[in-house]
């Protein structure tokens, strides 16, 4: 009967130590599955639109101004906002939240 209870203790560490590893794994995992795998599927599709930019399309900017791109280059856009025409800005591409498609209407 003791021989029965000190290989019961021994084991017991042991079990616990892989229990502790699964669980960790598992959290991980669940991390992973519900922070980092939908912001990069986030970053995928923002730089899809940004890459997808042209001339005359409607854009959002993060500051929530509409207007209209009149002219593209490497990191920068200028955009014309309002009705006048006499307001043009230079902007990141990074500032632009959503984009209309010109062809769209």
């Amino acid at each position: 009967m003791m021989g029965v209870l000190l290989t019961e203790e021994a084991a017991a560490p042991g079990g616990m130590g892989l229990f502790t590893i699964i669980y960790l794994v598992v959290i991980v995992g669940v991390m992973y599955l519900l922070m980092i795998r939908p912001q990069k599927k986030e970053q995928k599709r923002i730089a899809a639109m940004l890459a997808d930019l042209a001339v005359g399309d409607s854009v959002l900017t993060n500051s929530g101004f509409y207007g209209v791109i009149i002219d593209i280059t490497d990191d920068t856009v200028i955009i014309e906002f309002g009705n006048n025409k006499n307001c043009r800005i230079p902007m990141q591409k990074s500032a632009i939240a959503e984009i209309e498609k010109a062809d769209a209407e």
